[in-house]
């Protein structure tokens, strides 16, 4: 038996279409999409801090309700999604809400929780974990305070148990990329959890399409060949015996070669012969790609050994505010005029006594966008001057922020381009990699049908 996978989200934010695209030339098995990333979740953090009830990528509640049609026409389906974020269940609810109004109210929805270590972080602090930074060895201390999300990367597991409890949605929070590919693979085949190289070819599989079309042609250095405005999203096909090609729907735009499935496969994993999930550490330097026919690529020679006793974190803390304005100068002087202009924004400033933490001046178009690009042609005639600031004070941001506007009138002559209105004070999240042992984490699993879900009050 051959199972097909695809992917039709590699963040929040992808082409919206995608997933009903998809389904309407392929059939598959099971659909994953991806949304979470660090930053994503940093965002959704902020939301959650302003409302209790949000927290989770909306755009499944939207995809939901445009591809329920296909859930009802194609019976074999599964979606698996960590679109939950930081509050799956709010989530489920929502799209539980979408399919009783489209007479599904009997679809059985799973969700996985429990990666979120937030509350639990002072309990966690006394049973030893020191939450180290990935890099410094530092351990979190007084940061803590000023933490505002902590979520551990859960593995495959809890996905495979909530199919096995008859789930033909399971909504995630914080779950490893390539494992809402592994816990699909493990449920069908009923593979051991320490069969190591049958769990490394299902990650790679899981790694290779959860970026959704970076595997097609996307984001490629071979993009020139592609067809990207009606660009295909991954399907891998795997077979009991580990077996794995990557493809995409027939008459799909973009390509599967060789060269972009080899150019995803590298893609962000480190060390690549220790790729480390929390369902097993994958070594990358065995695996072998063959092109078999058109679109159609074998990944063959996947190798793994024991999974990490810990869980990766990503946790995020407050740490000040930023803000960012741009202007279009134009004229022959162009370059020194918008150097000029940055430095009025920095005296005036001054002037009032604020003196910022930090401030990063581009000249967008004058070869500040790559560092080390030639300096631009004589005849350049524009730039954009693009100005950041960052302090730990709010007001010192927001008096950087006013000075964009009097500039127009008050500024050299050929300025444009102030169409986005005094530039907006945000918080700014740091990141702090970190790790806890997987002994002090405790997964969950709720299915529930969608009418269950739809007038549930409980609250994550």
């Amino acid at each position: 038996m051959t199972l097909r996978i695809a992917n039709a989200a590699g963040f929040w934010g992808d082409w919206p279409s995608a997933p009903r695209r998809l389904l309407e030339t392929a059939e598959v098995d099971f659909l994953t999409l991806e949304y979470l990333a660090e930053l994503t979740l940093s965002i959704m953090a902020s939301q959650r801090k302003k409302s209790p009830a949000a927290g989770y990528a909306t755009d499944f509640v939207t995809v939901t309700e445009d591809i329920v049609s296909l859930l009802r026409t194609q019976p074999q389906l599964k979606i698996v999604t960590n679109a939950g974020g930081l509050n799956p269940i709010s989530c489920a609810r929502a799209v539980g809400k979408v399919l009783v109004q489209c007479g599904f109210g009997n679809l059985p929805i799973g969700v996985v929780f429990g990666d979120d270590l937030l509350p639990k972080m002072d309990t966690l602090t006394k049973e030893g974990c020191e939450f180290l930074h990935f890099d410094r060895g530092e351990p979190l201390g007084t940061l803590r305070e000023k933490a505002i999300s902590a979520n551990a990367y859960l593995g495959a597991e809890p996905i495979a148990q909530s199919l096995e409890k008859g789930a033909r949605i399971v909504i995630t929070g914080r779950v490893a990329d390539a494992s809402l590919t592994v816990g699909p693979v493990v449920h069908q085949f009923g593979w051991d959890w320490n069969d190591w190289n049958s769990l490394a070819a299902a990650s790679v599989a899981g790694h290779i399409i959860e970026c959704g079309a970076q595997a097609t042609g996307g984001y490629s250095t071979d993009w020139k060949s592609c067809q990207l405005a009606n660009i295909g999203y991954p399907i891998a096909e795997i077979g009991g015996d580990s077996q794995l090609i990557i493809t995409k729907p027939d008459g799909s735009g973009g390509q599967v070669t060789r060269h972009t499935v080899t150019e995803q496969l590298v893609y962000e994993i480190g060390d690549p012969a220790a790729y480390v999930t929390p369902d097993v550490i994958v070594d990358f330097t065995t695996v072998e790609l063959a092109a078999l026919a058109e679109n159609r690529v074998a990944v063959r020679g996947s190798t793994g050994r024991e999974a990490p006793e810990s869980y990766k974190v990503s946790l995020a803390y407050a740490d000040g505010f930023t803000a960012s304005g741009q202007l279009l100068v134009f004229g022959n002087d162009c370059v020194v005029k918008a150097k000029v202009v940055a430095s009025l924004i920095e005296e005036r400033l001054n002037q009032d006594g604020i003196e910022l933490a930090r401030m990063h001046t581009e000249l967008l178009g004058g070869g500040d966008g790559l560092p080390g690009m030639r300096p631009p042609p004589d005849g350049l005639r524009e730039v954009m001057l693009r100005i950041a600031a960052y302090d730990p004070r709010r007001d010192a941001v927001a008096a950087f922020a006013r000075q964009f506007a009097p500039l127009i009138t008050n500024g050299p002559a050929g300025l444009a381009g102030y169409a986005q209105g005094r530039p907006s004070v945000r918080p700014v999240y740091s990141y702090w990699p970190t790790t806890v042992p997987k002994e002090l984490v405790f997964p969950e699993v709720r299915v529930l049908d969608a009418d269950h879900w739809a007038n549930t009050t409980e609250n994550n």
